[in-house]
């Protein structure tokens, strides 16, 4: 009988070890990018190293709203992708951590979002905010096209505009602090309050504007340069402008999440998501965006920064919690409500 409870007990704690290692070696991760994107990198991933991968897609407000909520008490171990501002705050509140990566090989930007948050979060990609159109919509219906901020608040655009909403898409918050960067805080709300009056829709996702515009669905989407890219190149005859007065642009980051039980596993994700092989996959699926590696393939649809006007994004103030805070209170009370 002894021997036999003997046995049960090493089973038991051999089966307790073997499943305490599936944890170690399967992986969490919240991804903030474009699905398909998502899953080649986690595929991509579990190729190289044998470590598996449990991943869902959800815009950087949710995941911010999420991280904080379990603060603690950690469900997922990585966030990938999404803009850098949300990953900022959540480094700056402490629910990340560290990844101890080598930086080296990153571009001058990346390496400035690991100096600014302390290693905690580091920069992937770099994506220039833009406005598109659809060529057609807008020809049938005899309207011109925009060519600078201030031409949305137009009335000839009446409901023919599509934005994200800023407290669930990290994309429209780009567009709301660079337009407060551009024109001033009070100019910029109140620009925001008059492109308000021809919004037909606020979108929970920053891509879902331009893939609305590509179908035909509304004449004009404000999001990132590199998804209107992927779908001017599919044949939407979708048209891509660089505001006149300026545009700001997001650097894309990757965070270790802080009171994970599978760092090793977590570092091994961030540092394949850092190398160049990783960030010259995006192609395969659309990406068109600027990878942070320096020895990473640059597309050559990719939206050239050099010939942009860039404002000087200014990562830290934008990207802290207060300001957040304060100015999406703001756009809530004096932009959302805009009577369309």
């Amino acid at each position: 009988m002894m021997k036999q409870h003997f046995l049960a007990a090493a089973v038991l704690a051999s089966a307790l070890t073997a499943a305490q290692q599936t944890t170690a070696e399967e992986l969490s991760i919240v991804c903030s990018n474009e699905q398909d994107w998502c899953d080649l990198m986690t595929s991509a991933f579990t190729d190289k190293t044998g470590i598996g991968v449990s991943m869902v897609r959800k815009s950087t407000g949710e995941t911010l709203a999420q991280v904080r909520a379990e603060a603690g008490n950690p469900k997922i171990d990585v966030w990938w992708g999404g803009t850098g501002d949300p990953h900022l705050i959540a480094a700056a509140e402490g629910l990340t951590q560290p990844s101890t990566v080598d930086t080296s090989e990153l571009l001058g930007w990346a390496q400035r979002m690991a100096d600014i948050s302390e290693g905690r979060t580091i920069g992937i990609h770099l994506g220039v905010l833009g406005v598109a159109y659809n060529e057609d919509v807008l020809k049938e219906k005899g309207i011109a096209p925009p060519a600078c901020w201030k031409d949305l608040a137009d009335p000839q655009y009446k409901g023919e505009i599509q934005v994200a909403n800023p407290n669930s898409s990290g994309t429209a918050y780009t567009q709301l602090a660079t337009l407060v960067q551009v024109f001033g805080e009070d100019e910029a709300f109140k620009l925001l309050r008059e492109i308000g009056k021809n919004v037909n829709q606020y979108t929970k996702s920053g891509s879902a504007p331009s893939k609305a515009a590509a179908r035909g669905e509304t004449g004009i989407s404000i999001g990132f340069m590199h998804d209107m890219v992927k779908l001017a190149k599919k044949g939407f005859p979708l048209k891509i402008v660089s505001p006149c007065e300026g545009t700001g642009y997001e650097v894309g980051g990757v965070s270790i999440i802080n009171g994970t039980r599978n760092f090793d596993a977590a570092k091994k994700f961030v540092e394949f998501a850092l190398s160049a092989e990783a960030q010259s996959l995006g192609p395969q699926v659309g990406v068109y965006n600027v990878p942070s590696n320096k020895n990473a393939t640059l597309p050559p649809e990719a939206p050239d920064p050099s010939t942009i006007k860039l404002i000087d994004y200014d990562f830290a103030t934008y990207g802290s919690s207060e300001t957040r805070e304060r100015l999406l209170k703001r756009w809530d009370e004096e932009v959302k409500g805009t009577d369309n």
